[in-house]
């Protein structure tokens, strides 16, 4: 007897936004000029410098337009004018008090969508809280702890092929192990086959090469250009992702602990389920979430920690005070490292990868004693408010000391906001906490990684916070 699929797919799906930048253009120039006369006081004239700026140096701009104009101001970046929103106060506005005010999908968030799709990063309102709902399970504890494995398996063979007395890039050996912790814990594939798991590694690097790449490079459509090639990768991916998602459906397997098997198998209370697509969608925003702002934060904690050996000391201690040369345990991680906890939110502070909360307000809406007009860009920077001195004083000083569980709890709510906030926080934050600390746990017992004399580094933004060309960094045993 035949059986019949009670599933019900998702609803109100959102609709396709054009990739035409030229078009994308002509609807903001027609949003500003609907809300002329309504933005907050800012700098409004047309400034290639600013701009330039904006793409390269944007902290001291916005500090500097913070001290002067306070926690809202705008600024014509390029064509557009753009608002900024910074401090405790606005930070809890956006993603806590009044979250209704913003979409996701109408930002610059929008540019990611030729690769993503309609993630967890590019869609609103309901369609987003019923996808949410559907997804939250596969990133519960159990399932987190079954991730726990290829993450334990992979650093240990990424940690023998390096050797004391070398110079290494530590930001490119990270990536290719957040890379392949992705193809295990994320898509279920195995790195090493030669088939499908090594070329959607190699495919969705490429892919990701385009968004940190020249704005204006972006903007060509023509044979050989930047566009053209990630479209060309992203068609390789969907074809690995794709087939792999039929073979789940056709021999479904309980066993199974990949967060794509999960997706596949997943049901809303009401028996919603995703559809292929949405599955690969889903998948490929966690890919990208989850890869690059773990090899961020591997790196920059390995550059404070080079240039502060009081603090490796200390996180060395500890290591060797619980661990006793073992690799931890969700539990120890969690529970019984606090030095490796505060070391890591200090490096979020001054780090935090996703360093932007790109939105665009769907109504008026009023902060600060100034008004905002629908349609206007609306930026919140966890970067730039992770700085402010009168919420961490000496904020470029590398202080872990300051997230004691005590004052971390003192600090006023939105103060710190590297994952987000509010119901839209990141879905994966326990994932990517886990994977940072085990790395960081494994690698500190056993190698020590020193800064190299007069090597300065080089924060870039795009896509997400990293060092400009790479950190290398000179292993030595662990004394």
């Amino acid at each position: 007897m035949a059986t019949v699929d009670s599933t019900k797919p998702l609803a109100d799906r959102p609709p396709r936004l054009s990739a035409n930048p030229f078009l994308r253009v002509a609807n903001d120039l027609r949003a500003e000029w609907r809300g002329r006369g309504a933005y907050p006081p800012g700098p409004s004239d047309f400034s290639l410098s600013r701009t330039k700026q904006a793409a390269y140096d944007p902290l001291p701009l916005l500090l500097g337009a913070y001290e002067e104009f306070g926690p809202i101001f705008s600024m014509r970046l390029l064509h557009s004018k753009v608002v900024f929103m910074l401090g405790p106060e606005a930070n809890h506005f956006v993603t806590v008090g009044h979250p209704e005010n913003f979409h996701w999908r109408e930002s610059s968030f929008g540019d990611l969508i030729p690769l993503l799709g309609d993630g967890l990063l590019t869609i609103d309102e309901g369609y987003h809280d019923r996808a949410r709902a559907i997804m939250v399970p596969a990133f519960h504890r159990a399932q987190v702890e079954a991730s726990t494995a290829a993450m334990l398996m992979e650093a240990e063979a990424a940690l023998a092929t390096l050797r004391p007395d070398t110079v290494v890039d530590v930001y490119a050996w990270m990536r290719t192990l957040a890379m392949r912790i992705a193809m295990r814990a994320l898509l279920g594939l195995d790195p090493d086959d030669g088939g499908q798991g090594a070329v959607a590694a190699h495919h969705f690097e490429a892919a990701l090469g385009f968004f940190g790449i020249d704005f204006a490079l972006r903007l060509l459509r023509g044979p050989g250009s930047p566009w053209r090639k990630m479209i060309a990768s992203r068609a390789v991916l969907d074809r690995i992702v794709y087939e792999e998602i039929g073979r789940r459906r056709a021999a479904p397997d309980s066993g199974r602990e990949d967060i794509l098997s999960l997706l596949v198998a997943a049901r809303g209370e009401n028996g919603e389920a995703f559809s292929d697509r949405e599955i690969r969608d889903q998948v490929m925003t966690l890919m990208f979430a989850g890869h690059d702002t773990s090899t961020s934060t591997v790196t920059f904690a390995l550059y404070e920690l080079a240039h502060h050996p009081e603090a490796l000391a200390r996180l060395c201690e500890e290591q060797d005070r619980v661990l006793g040369g073992a690799s931890p345990t969700i539990d120890q991680m969690e529970r019984e490292l606090p030095y490796l906890d505060m070391v890591v939110d200090e490096v979020l502070r001054l780090y935090p990868p996703a360093w932007i909360g790109p939105r665009r307000a769907v109504r008026d809406f009023e902060f600060g004693g100034y008004g905002v007009p629908r349609g206007a860009y609306v930026n919140y920077v966890s970067w730039a408010s992770h700085r402010l001195p009168e919420v961490f004083p000496e904020p470029e000083a590398f202080v872990p000391e300051r997230f004691t569980r005590e004052r971390k709890a003192e600090l006023p709510r939105g103060a710190y906001v590297p994952f987000g906030g509010g119901k839209r926080v990141c879905i994966g934050k326990r994932f990517g906490l886990i994977e940072v600390k085990l790395v960081l746990s494994m690698l500190s017992q056993r190698l020590r990684a020193d800064a190299l004399p007069g090597r300065t580094m080089t924060v870039r933004q795009m896509p997400t916070l990293s060092p400009s060309g790479g950190l290398k960094m000179r292993l030595r045993h662990r004394a």
